[in-house]
């Protein structure tokens, strides 16, 4: 039973052209992968096609994968990063079916708003860091990735990986504090 192949495995299977092995990985690694690259690039038809060119990739060069010095995940996930890094250096176009439904009423609408405020609120702290930086708390907060896998998935030694990450942290922390002292000012 193939499903229950590790994924080192199933990448040896992929390198000898097993379609199969390939949309297990896909299944069992396409929503982790569309959650890091959207809180990258911030925009899901970009981390589609961000998921989608990585598991290109993971067809193309599935024999240059070493079992020996990385797991499946390191190794993919630094692809998966590699692409989001680039993409979000492009410039943003949105497109105009993200504006919202001016019309619609009721509490449902409200709670909606203010989830939206709340995300708008992250995406916008997040926009502020550096590209490594998001990436360091898309992997490490928002995968639950462990600091050695998030830190080889980055090609960063643990260390530096939490100093990557301590630095998110604090400009995260005073992103937030200014909005809030902006906020009290306006009320």
């Amino acid at each position: 039973m193939m499903d229950k192949e590790p994924d080192e495995t199933l990448v040896v299977l992929v390198a000898a052209r097993d379609q199969r092995a390939l949309r297990i990985l896909m299944e069992r690694h396409m929503p982790r992968v569309l959650r890091v690259a959207q809180r990258i690039v911030s925009n899901a038809a970009d981390a589609d096609d961000i998921g989608q060119e990585a598991f290109m990739r993971v067809w193309k060069h599935a024999a240059s994968f070493d079992p020996v010095t990385a797991r499946f995940t390191t190794w993919f996930y630094r692809i998966v990063l590699n692409l989001a890094f680039d993409q979000a250096r492009k410039p943003i176009h949105r497109p105009l079916e993200e504006a919202s439904d001016a019309h619609a009423t009721g509490i449902a609408v409200v709670d909606r708003m203010i989830e939206q405020e709340q995300q708008t609120m992250l995406t916008n702290a997040l926009s502020l860091l550096t590209d490594r930086q998001r990436a360091a708390v898309a992997l490490f907060h928002m995968e639950g990735l462990s600091g050695k896998d998030a830190a080889q998935a980055m090609g960063l030694t643990e260390k530096a990986f939490e100093s990557l990450l301590t630095r998110a942290r604090m400009a995260l922390k005073q992103h937030v504090e200014q909005v809030g002292q902006a906020r009290r000012s306006y009320a």
